[in-house]
């Protein structure tokens, strides 16, 4: 009877074990189950807004758009740089597209040659996927309607509408505007402004020179965004657009600056090469910068080819140099004015005459006036009228550089101002200390760089910019006025240039000088007397004619431009201001290599330019509607107010006869040093 027991409490412990084991294993099942059911709820209750999020984000996609990029306006709202509509061509790499034969069928419907289609394949390679290259800009109504049509046979290919920046005045704003380019690699950086994704777009661009560089991030705006629904391999189907997201337009910059003003004075340069600029006197606002010749900047934004940008940059003229700004030049006898102040603040008697011959011998050198039969005795008024060198030479030698180092630098000579955008040269204005640290050679100042220094030449290079704010400064008579371009961003206005200390000349210096340019265009022997009468009723306009030699003369039988090299011609600079009994408007104008004589070609176009402010001045017009007899001409003259002739090594004159003894000449007096 033991073994039946036995056998039974064997199966019945094993059937113990695998009863424990199924339930252990029904347990863990039925947790699982209830885990796996826990987590569905979880998913299917409470995160299913995030799903369906994830899920769509799948199907749509959100593409960047490009911001409008905020315009420029001058002084008056008049547009200077805006955007127009622009059907373009775009490819983008996927995975089973065919570049060249894509490319090779695309040029069936828009004009791409073979080498550029070479360039596109190259580009498009080294593109990220689905990030499209530009293939064509401007296409025409016809051309982007055929490839719209064949869009569904053509993966990777779009046609779309953009924007392109456009400059309505073409080539007269240029220098001072500057234009926008594609962006390169070099412009793009790991972190900052730069790095944002959306300078990859192939509609974007960014500011390459003057304001749209300098004020580039300001006018770019921020990128929006359009929600389309794409395919599994992430192409186009559609657009929703309830999803879009708007992007922001760029500040609107507006620029002290005048069209018409501006667009005047390109005009009377015509092909000449030079600069013109204008400047308020009462609040320094700069209301023309115009640089001659110039360019027009569409074309840099649709991209120049090898060809045409070498023939801008090969031109002798220069088109692509700002001459405001970045060209400096001798300023010639347009700088006497700032050699009379100095004069005046060493103690020099503006009243004490110096006989004027024609020439003068000093050091072992004659030194020639440019007037060959010479102007006879000349106080400093008349100087300045006569455009006097003998004057200037044995003035600069009595005073010395320095004194005129320091009026030069307050007249705005050799600064660099902040009217924001780059580009300036300082210049040069010579001294005893920056011989010292620039000329390693010859470091002593010696007293015939003075005699030089008193007409404009030598050791001084001034730019156009610089030339307007001397004319500006000594126009308003009170004020160290500072150039303003920038009138307003985004609609902040920015602060004037009058708030500024004042002059460190007296006001009775500065009314002698004023008078001696009034009497240059007004009195009859003035040397810009025939070019400066603006007919604007009573209104008169005072000036300084100037002319920069560019060689030397010595052994040449004749100064005269006939027959010259245009490279080799004297540059020539007229500045002016207008009214002169209540100066509003300061000009400067250099014509390069113009010929000799101011009065000749710079008087002029700043006559031109001048009336054109007035009479755009609401405050001058019933002066200038008022009737005025026209003034007498004068009698034809030789060519005024030219730089002399070089020095030439001479002997000493020989001493005149006893019985016919020549006058004494008038020693100056007064301090310098």
């Amino acid at each position: 009877m033991a073994e039946p027991s036995i056998f039974f409490s064997e199966v019945n412990e094993r059937q113990g074990v695998f009863h424990r084991r199924m339930f252990l294993m029904g347990g863990f099942a039925g947790l699982g189950l209830a885990a796996l059911t826990a987590r569905l709820a979880h998913l299917q209750i409470i995160e299913t807004q995030r799903y369906e999020k994830l899920s769509a984000s799948n199907q749509f996609n959100f593409r960047l758009v490009p911001p409008p990029r905020g315009l420029i306006v001058d002084r008056n709202g008049a547009i200077l740089a805006s955007n127009r509509p622009n059907f373009r061509l775009l490819v983008s790499r996927e995975d089973d597209l065919d570049v060249p034969a894509t490319l090779k069928t695309l040029a069936t419907y828009v004009p791409i040659d073979e080498a550029r289609q070479a360039r596109l394949v190259r580009d498009i390679r080294q593109t990220p996927k689905r990030v499209p290259v530009s293939v064509a800009e401007d296409m025409s109504w016809e051309e982007f309607s055929a490839i719209n049509i064949r869009a569904p046979e053509l993966p990777g290919v779009t046609a779309d509408m953009g924007e392109v920046r456009v400059y309505p005045h073409g080539g007269a704003f240029a220098h001072v505007i500057g234009y926008v380019a594609k962006v390169n690699k070099e412009d793009l950086t790991p972190t900052g402004p730069n790095s944002d994704s959306i300078l990859l777009h192939p509609g974007f661009r960014i500011g390459r020179q003057g304001v749209e560089k300098a004020f580039d991030l300001d006018l770019r705006g921020r990128p929006g965004a359009r929600k389309v629904e794409v395919d599994a391999r992430g192409r186009e189907v559609r657009q929703d657009e309830a999803g879009d997201i708007p992007a922001t337009p760029g500040k609107r910059i507006e620029l002290t600056l005048d069209v018409d003003i501006q667009n005047r004075a390109l005009e009377v340069m015509g092909d000449e090469s030079g600069a013109i600029v204008m400047m308020d006197c009462r609040t320094g606002d700069l209301l023309c910068m115009a640089s001659a010749p110039s360019f027009d900047a569409n074309r840099f934004v649709r991209g120049l080819s090898g060809p045409e940008y070498r023939a801008l940059a090969q031109y002798e003229r220069k088109p692509l140099l700002d001459k405001v700004m970045t060209g400096t030049y001798p300023p010639g006898s347009t700088f006497k004015p700032t050699v009379g102040l100095a004069a005046l603040q060493a103690g020099i008697d503006p009243e004490v005459r110096v006989h004027c011959g024609g020439s003068w011998y000093w050091g072992g050198r004659t030194w020639r006036c440019w007037r060959h039969g010479g102007h006879g005795s000349q106080n400093m008024h008349d100087a300045i009228k006569n455009s006097c060198d003998i004057y200037f030479y044995q003035t600069a030698l009595k005073i010395g550089p320095d004194p005129i180092a320091s009026a030069a630098h307050a007249m705005g000579f050799g600064t660099i101002f902040d009217i924001g955008i780059p580009g300036q040269k300082k210049g040069v204005v010579g001294s005893r200390e920056w011989k010292r640290k620039a000329v390693k050679r010859d470091p002593v100042w010696h007293p015939g760089d003075s005699v030089s220094y008193g007409i404009g030449q030598g050791y001084l290079a001034v730019n156009a910019l610089q030339l307007a704010v001397m004319t500006a400064r000594l126009a308003n008579g009170k004020k160290a006025l500072n150039p303003r371009l920038i009138k307003s961003v985004g609609g902040v206005e920015l602060p004037h240039g009058d708030d500024v200390p004042d002059l460190p000349f007296s006001r009775e210096h500065l009314d002698y000088v004023r008078g001696g340019m009034i009497a240059v265009a007004n009195d009859t022997g003035g040397t810009a007397y025939r070019q400066s009468q603006l007919g604007l009723g009573d209104i008169q306009m005072a000036g300084k004619t100037g002319t920069a030699q560019v060689r030397s003369y010595a052994g040449l039988a004749s100064r005269s431009s006939a027959g010259v090299t245009w490279r080799l011609k004297d540059h020539n600079l007229f500045v002016a201001f207008a009214p002169v009994d209540d100066p509003r408007y300061a000009v400067a104008v250099i014509v390069e290599h113009g010929g000799l004589g101011g009065a000749t070609a710079g008087a002029p176009r700043a006559r031109e330019v001048m009336r054109v402010a007035l009479l755009k001045d609401p405050e001058l017009r019933s002066r200038i509607e008022k009737p005025m007899p026209m003034p007498q001409a004068a009698e034809p003259m030789e060519a005024e107010g030219v730089a002399p002739e070089a020095p030439t090594i001479t002997p000493p004159p020989p001493a005149e006869p006893a019985a016919a003894p020549p006058a004494p000449m008038p020693t100056p007096t007064g301090g310098g040093v």
